[in-house]
């Protein structure tokens, strides 16, 4: 009985001491997603940060900068984005180094980044990657490890003691006027100063997904070596005589090289370089250098570095017990990776004078709604906070909210204007610091009311239409406003959610007719809803479901798409933002049948009840033709929970993860889409997923044991536990029961008090699926309309409200409707629950 109480201690006290030595970090990898279109960034950040210190590779998928692919390195440079698709992005003003000029000629030193990539080869063994710094041999011997503050970057060459002329290492660094994409465009300006060796210039590029330009800035210095001389270089060609260039565009097409060099005495130090960015000036640069790392102490950077990334990810504690580390990497990693961007760039912004922050790096809203955004809601929810009041600054400068923004420019529209989920999600969750919310409200509107010129880059297109026939028709006649003439059902859909998103702002700010006119509105989505429409492969053969969504004229008749064009088995489809592109953005109508994320209830119904409905998503995932590497399928996943099946749930979680997303460089299943991917599987694994827009999380087992959140509002930690937990996944992924705060608990889903309250929500596995937990209409999450086709009897608020609506068809009697009924429901669920 001794040994056995001594033996439960040893366990205790072995438990309580990895839980107070667990360090995230040593979890997490930065070169996950660094090949197979990944496209993240690996390099040396802070969160949020503006430096982004990386090698840069002439890889096809360079978008980040990096890539393990068996690409070349052609620089060093300090500015990135990460994850992105499209045209590479940023990568400016790279540095290269070379051990020596053969015999002592400048002139042999290879300049053009085409050709010096020739002498950037390296072996994958020799990247060393860690949250704040980057490193990484070429195969010429030179080590290159770089770290960053917030606005410069510091990097720190070593050289070997002979170059490959068997002379003495006389190190030459050079620092040209280009970028990833080879996107400069007019004069860009150099100078080197011959006593320090200082390097300034500045450039005008291309921003990667978006309209306009930007003039970029730097300041360069060096430390560790004494200048032997300096000098610049125009294409080939270079000379220390000279000290300033201006060089032209292009020759043909391809920006000229040019930039200038330091050349060093020796290499038997470490030579150490800090550049610093700005938008502003390169005056501005230089102060942030010397603010920000004036000592050029590599060691002391790297491990401030560090510890703010360990301060940013100690937020979410797991157990590790018994969990294979490839998960807690997979977990860990993609919380990382939420914090790359978007980017602070406050005090950089030349395009307007404010005292509200400013951030840029939103690629894309459309992508970053669903789930990064709302996820740091939970985990840094002040950054959330200034990121909205960025968002709604930029409405009052510009006119509008931006749903994607690059590079101090306005990016392309993928669809709806989703930035009104953002702050809709973000309201709905308290976030309230320093937010003017009647101007957030001000600025949702104006997408719902107003068309702009060029709806390509921010508003909505086709609004008149929208109004008078209550969706985007195809072919639409649009003379207010101009973008591509396409993705009418999807534009229509995310048009319904978006006015949804609005009208939860609206009653939250007491305005009661604007809610009850966009809820309304957010029910035009069944107006391209036709229930006879079949779904049929390629070769004729029917998939055996009827009822779909398809495009209409604007005379009301009924227009045609192949349910399954644009699905992941499409692949002759133009369905991005082509003047070809199909009515549906990258998702088919297949995938895009289910984007109701207010009103599931409703299309459940229309769709043919529950049993019908989870046939058809399990449709949806076993026949490929949704794929998880793209945004709109995430719900997908966790929209079994509306049909009251929340066991199919985990399953498809877990059959994605880790299946589709590994901890190895080429093991996310696309381009991580700053960070969206990360937040996919940070909340997957910890068990709690979002309808974004709304307060809710849909709830499913936890990857681990036990996951705690504290929350950096009010300091109190919320905690998911699993009872009967198999770490090998082999059972116990049902849920059978569950109780919130030690009291019994159905509902499938929480609210957001449940993070900042502290709660704790315990759940008791098992190996087959529950037939009580969470299937009752009482417990499924909040839904517009009536649940119907459950058979246990129970009825929501909703459903009784909307019965009343339907028999007086009045839109005043509607509005009603739903104040009771949705908003309603909420209470009826804090009643119950105490959520």
């Amino acid at each position: 009985m001794l040994a056995s109480l001594a033996l439960c201690w040893q366990i205790l006290a072995a438990k309580a001491l990895e839980e107070a030595v667990f360090d995230p970090l040593a979890y997490v990898d930065p070169l996950i997603g660094a090949s197979n279109g990944g496209n993240v960034f690996p390099g040396a950040s802070l969160p949020y940060g503006m430096a982004k210190a990386a090698a840069d590779t002439n890889s096809t998928s360079n978008q980040g900068g990096f890539t393990l692919d068996g690409a070349f390195v052609t620089g060093f440079s300090g500015m990135h984005d990460s994850g992105t698709g499209g045209n590479p992005s940023l990568g400016n003003f790279p540095l290269f180094p070379f051990t020596n000029c053969p015999k002592g000629d400048i002139n042999r030193c290879v300049f053009p980044k085409k050709s010096r990539a020739a002498h950037g080869g390296f072996g994958n063994n020799t990247v060393t990657a860690k949250p704040g710094t980057f490193g990484i041999t070429l195969n010429n011997g030179i080590r290159a490890d770089m770290t960053t503050t917030h606005h410069t970057s510091l990097f720190r060459f070593t050289f070997p003691t002979l170059g490959s002329d068997g002379q003495p290492a006389q190190p030459l660094i050079l620092q040209d006027l280009t970028d990833l994409a080879d996107s400069r465009q007019d004069n860009g300006s150099v100078a080197v100063d011959p006593e320090t060796g200082r390097i300034t210039g500045s450039a005008r590029f291309l921003p990667s997904f978006g309209s306009g330009n930007f003039v970029l800035h730097f300041c360069t210095d060096f430390k560790g070596a004494d200048v032997l001389d300096s000098g610049i270089f125009a294409n080939s060609r270079a000379s220390t005589a000279v000290n300033n260039l201006t060089v032209s565009r292009s020759i043909n097409g391809y920006p000229l090289p040019g930039g200038a060099f330091v050349r060093f005495n020796s290499g038997a130090e470490p030579i150490l370089v800090r550049t610093a960015n700005s938008f502003i000036s390169a005056e501005q640069a230089c102060k942030h250098a010397e603010a920000e790392i004036p000592d050029f102490d590599f060691e002391e950077v790297s491990e401030a570095a560090t510890q703010k990334w360990r301060e940013k990810m100690s937020t979410i504690k797991v157990s590790p017990v018994g969990v294979q580390g490839s998960l807690l990497a997979n977990f860990y990693s993609g919380i990382y990776r939420t914090m790359i961007n978007p980017q602070n760039y406050t005090g950089e912004n030349p395009l307007w004078e404010s005292s509200e922050p400013y951030f840029d790096s939103f690629y894309c809203i459309w992508d970053l709604f669903r789930s990064q955004l709302p996820f740091l809601t939970v985990i840094d929810p002040a950054a959330v906070a200034e990121m909205i009041r960025s968002l709604i600054d930029t409405y009052r400068q510009t006119g509008w909210l931006p749903d994607c923004r690059m590079s101090l420019n306005k990016g392309y529209t993928q669809g709806g204007s989703n930035a009104d989920n953002v702050l809709a999600d973000a309201f709905l969750k308290g976030i309230n610091d320093g937010i003017d919310w009647e101007d957030g409200y001000a600025a949702v509107v104006k997408d719902a009311e107003v068309e702009p010129y060029d709806w390509c880059c921010q508003g909505r297109g086709g609004l008149d239409s929208w109004k008078s026939l209550g969706y985007i028709p195809v072919q639409d006649f649009d003379y207010k406003g101009f973008g591509t003439m396409t993705r009418s059902i999807s534009r229509t859909l995310e048009y319904a959610y978006n006015d949804f998103c609005i009208s939860q702002i609206a009653h939250g700010l007491g305005h009661t007719a604007d809610r009850d006119k966009y809820l309304e509105s957010s029910n035009n989505w069944k107006n391209l809803f036709r229930p006879d429409q079949t779904s049929l492969w390629w070769n004729g053969t029917n998939t055996g479901f009827a009822g779909f969504f398809q495009p209409r004229h604007l005379n009301l008749t009924w227009g045609y798409q192949n349910p399954l064009n644009c699905s992941n088995l499409d692949s002759f489809s133009a369905c991005s933002l082509q003047n070809t592109g199909r009515e549906t953005f990258e998702s088919s109508i297949w995938e895009y049948n289910f984007f109701v994320p207010h009103d599931q209830s409703t299309l459940l119904a229309l769709l043919g009840g529950p049993a019908a409905f989870t046939s058809r998503l399990d449709y949806l995932h076993n026949s490929n033709i949704t794929y998880i590497g793209n945004e709109p399928s995430f719900l997908t996943v966790f929209q079994y929970h509306y049909s009251g099946r929340p066991a199919l749930s985990a399953l498809r979680a877990h059959a994605y993860i880790p299946a589709y997303f590994r901890p190895t460089p080429d093991g996310l299943p696309g381009n991580d889409d700053s960070g969206a991917m990360g937040s996919f599987v940070a909340f997957a694994m910890m068990g709690l997923f979002p309808n974004p827009g709304q307060n809710v999380y849909l709830i499913t087992p936890p990857f681990f044991e036990q996951v705690n959140i504290t929350s950096p509002v009010t300091g109190k930690v919320a905690r998911v536990k699993n009872v009967n937990f198999d770490a090998g996944y082999n059972k116990g992924v049902f849920i059978q029961s569950a109780t919130l705060d030690g009291k019994t608990y159905t509902k499938n889903w929480v609210d957001h008090s449940f993070f900042t309250e502290g709660k704790e929500l315990v759940l008791v596995l098992g190996d087959e699926e529950s037939s009580t937990w969470g299937t009752r209409v009482g417990d499924l999450p909040p839904s517009l309309g009536e649940y119907v086709g459950f058979g246990q009897g129970n009825t929501t608020t909703a459903a009784t409200a909307n019965k009343t609506a339907a028999a007086t068809g009045s839109l005043k009697e509607m509005g009603r409707a739903w104040r009771g009924g949705y908003f309603g429901l909420l209470g009826d669920q804090k009643d119950e629950s105490g959520l």
